[in-house]
């Protein structure tokens, strides 16, 4: 299966915040969303990605106020991404490897979704 069957079956909707958004308000989102991070752009570009693991491991143990706390404080930057042609089972493999949850989706510059990795153990 290719990732752009994959985001026709799951959706293309992306969630995103600024990097001086607080980590409070970007939590919000998660949780109206049901959604386990969002992308951290800076105009179309993205510039990191902020996920509950960010959360846990560098605010909540660290012992920081998440309403005083910027997501470009705790975002992972260096974000790789993928395209809508590529099958799932490379994704898999990428995200096992480099030890990742979520993977934009890319496509000519253009941010069209975004996939974890529960979506594509779905369907491998």
């Amino acid at each position: 299966m290719k990732v752009k069957e994959l985001l026709d079956k799951i959706g293309h909707d992306v969630y995103s915040v600024s990097p001086d958004t607080t980590v409070f308000e970007a939590l919000k989102l998660m949780a109206e969303k049901e959604i386990g991070a969002v992308l951290v752009l800076e105009g179309k570009k993205i510039v990191g990605i902020m996920s509950e693991r960010d959360y846990a491991r560098k605010v909540i143990l660290l012992g920081k106020a998440s309403k005083q706390t910027s997501v470009k404080e705790i975002m992972s930057s260096g974000v790789v991404h993928t395209n809508p042609d590529v099958n799932v089972e490379k994704c898999l493999s990428l995200m096992t490897k480099h030890k990742f949850r979520y993977l934009p989706v890319m496509e000519q510059d253009r941010l069209v979704g975004i996939i974890s990795i529960d979506d594509v153990r779905g369907v491998t």
